[in-house]
């Protein structure tokens, strides 16, 4: 299940499906579509802050919190708090990286600094967020039943391209990857 914030893991995953369904019959084994898209993301953490009713939005900070995956995927968080801060009207949203930098303690003194009167903790995954002394933590961005229906719809919309393409989504094109490696040129690859 992605957010959107890890393009490979698609590709990732239908490698390993193709791996484990060696030998099985077609259409065993069907890979969904990506549960989410970093749109959904941004639009679910929106939710998210407006359910929370911060007191004063203009003097508040958002923190969005989600575990540290790699360059790559941090960077698009970053990408995805421009967008959240963009559409949303409190004055500051930063990033949290859970087992990265920055952590979590530094992102919340980093809003304290900026001025924030109130810091509101947000997932940006389906990691908890962990609690702070002196912030509020917003809740899951989806309930258990918009979850499961999610997963459901899913489920059932690669059960319906099999049925009616013969398409187990697991012959999937490999996306087109810019890496900024410190130890080499920038590149552009294509993964497969």
């Amino acid at each position: 299940m992605t957010l959107g914030r890890d393009p490979g893991l698609p590709v990732a995953a239908a490698q390993t499906l193709r791996w484990a369904g060696r030998g099985r019959a077609a259409g065993e084994l069907l890979l969904a579509a990506p549960l989410a898209n970093t749109g959904h993301l941004v639009g679910w953490i929106r939710a998210a802050i407006t359910s929370a009713r911060l007191a004063a939005p203009a003097a508040s900070a958002v923190l969005l919190v989600a575990p540290a995956m790699g360059p790559e995927a941090d960077a698009e968080l970053f990408r995805i708090a421009r967008l959240v801060r963009q559409y949303t009207p409190v004055r500051w949203v930063e990033v949290a990286l859970s087992g990265g930098d920055p952590g979590v303690d530094e992102g919340v003194e980093r809003c304290r600094l900026l001025g924030a009167e109130e810091v509101l903790l947000v997932p940006a995954s389906f990691v908890p967020v962990p609690a702070r002394p002196g912030t509020r933590t917003a809740g899951p961005l989806l309930g258990r039943a918009s979850l499961t229906t999610l997963i459901h719809r899913r489920a059932t919309e690669a059960e319906h391209r099999w049925s009616a393409h013969r398409d187990d989504g697991l012959s999937m094109p490999a996306p087109h990857r810019h890496t900024h490696d410190r130890r080499q040129k920038e590149t552009h690859t294509h993964v497969g």
